[in-house]
């Protein structure tokens, strides 16, 4: 039955069960005295809700602490073994895939490296399209291995996350479809086709979303992000890109910045258009433009080893004379990257923008204050005054971690409650009212 408000009964109970695991979630251990205050519900509720959730292996005791003066009370936490979840990262350099039991400590993982071109004399380092199949294909081999080495039953899965270069769009058809210029896909069917091809029940889901938001949502909930009313989470990798987060899009919006114009009839970008901040910042147009001014990276390796190179000609140990090439380079990267975060900090006015990826994180701390300063020299002053730019706390694992968070999300939007599959054809009006009245 519906109210005025049009909430159903069904509807509350599911939000105090998302209250109470949330709270519990994130600032448990917590007594039932405590989360009447934290959540807002009665005490009654409290009792009702905890009730439900112990009773479904949800939540478990944690011990006790002392009362003033009365009984200890007792400690209630998340029981970690209640669910799992699998984050993908599709990457750059490779296919991570790791397992996750409901509180996000990690069971298991494994790693797939992508084939790639390596530097020759004559040309840079290029990827090769990704191969739809190929990646589809290290996907299933990850999940079953990683299901395996924990020893946990596919059915035991909260659902399956993925974090892609690309736009998502979601379909009623075929669910998540990827639209990844920069890699060759256009309207790659990505949910459908794990669906057809991984062995995991139909009552597993997958999410599917773009890296640079699963990256921002990882930060948001366990990282440098945490606290923060609006903030943009940076993903530089080969490329680069940007998950925003504000008051009114508090799960954070990926925004494809890394393809902003910043040089009319620039160089050409990966995606094809000229001029695109990508095209300047990212870790693959940084090696390029090194190898084009005479530099000499490493031949037949990979992006994360020449960068690595890159570093230490431009920043050698001991008494060696630092490559001016790759040093200019590295400057001009950081005018880019600074240049681009300006754009960002004024039309959003962020509190905190925090720099991931396996680019950003590798280029670190050394990296960071040029990128500040031609940020806020390019900014608006107000704004600039306003904001902190920092790394990501959370390291190489943030994307699938983050991805790993999507059903996890869904899975406390549910109260607790598991996905059920999709059922072809709309249920007639009187199972669905009787539905809304049955107790859960």
């Amino acid at each position: 039955m519906a109210g005025r408000n049009g909430r159903t009964v069904r509807d509350l109970r599911r939000g105090n069960r998302t209250a109470v695991l949330q709270r519990l979630y994130f600032d448990g251990p917590m007594s039932r005295y405590e989360l009447g205050p934290a959540t807002g519900l009665s005490s009654g509720s409290i009792s009702n809700v905890v009730a439900e959730l112990v009773a479904d292996g949800l939540v478990e005791e944690a011990g006790s602490v002392d009362s003033d003066g009365g009984r200890p009370r007792t400690l209630l936490r998340v029981a970690p073994g209640s669910g799992h979840m699998i984050g993908v990262d599709v990457g750059e350099t490779r296919v991570r895939v790791e397992l996750f039991d409901l509180t996000l400590t990690e069971l298991a993982r494994t790693e797939r490296p992508l084939e790639r071109q390596g530097f020759e004399a004559d040309r840079p380092l290029k990827r090769q399209e990704y191969d739809v199949e190929v990646i589809v294909g290290h996907i299933r081999d990850g999940i079953a291995e990683v299901l395996t080495e924990a020893e946990i039953a596919p059915e035991q899965l909260l659902g399956v996350g993925i974090g892609v270069p690309g736009i998502v769009a979601r379909t009623p058809e075929r669910g998540a479809v990827v639209h990844g210029q920069t890699i060759g896909w256009d309207a790659v069917p990505l949910e459908s086709l794990l669906r057809s091809t991984c062995e995991l029940p139909d009552t597993v889901p997958y999410f599917a979303d773009n890296g640079a938001r699963t990256l921002g949502q990882a930060e948001m909930w366990f990282g440098a992000g945490r606290g923060a009313r609006n903030a943009v989470v940076v993903l530089f990798g080969s490329g680069v890109g940007a998950c925003l987060v504000t008051e009114e899009v508090e799960n954070g919006r990926s925004v494809e910045w890394g393809h902003l114009t910043v040089r009319v009839r620039g160089r050409r970008c990966r995606c094809g258009a000229l001029g695109c901040l990508e095209a300047y910042a990212g870790a693959e147009a940084l090696l390029d433009r090194w190898r084009e001014e005479g530099g000499r990276p490493p031949e037949d390796t990979d992006e994360e080893t020449a960068l690595t190179a890159m570093l230490a000609a431009a920043y050698p140990a001991g008494d060696e004379e630092p490559d001016p090439v790759a040093l200019a380079v590295l400057e001009e990267t950081a005018e880019y990257l600074g240049a681009g975060l300006s754009d960002l900090i004024n039309l959003f006015q962020p509190e905190r923008i925090l720099i991931g990826g396996w680019a950003g994180l590798q280029l670190g701390t050394r990296f960071l204050p040029a990128v500040r300063r031609y940020a806020t020299s390019y900014a608006l002053r107000y704004p600039a005054e306003r904001v902190s730019i920092d790394l990501g706390k959370l390291g190489p694992d943030a994307v699938t971690v983050g991805a790993a968070i999507l059903p996890l999300a869904d899975f406390f939007a549910r109260g607790g409650r598991r996905a059920e599959p999709v059922q072809e054809g709309r249920s007639p009006a009187w199972r669905t009212a009787l539905e809304e009245r049955a107790p859960h």
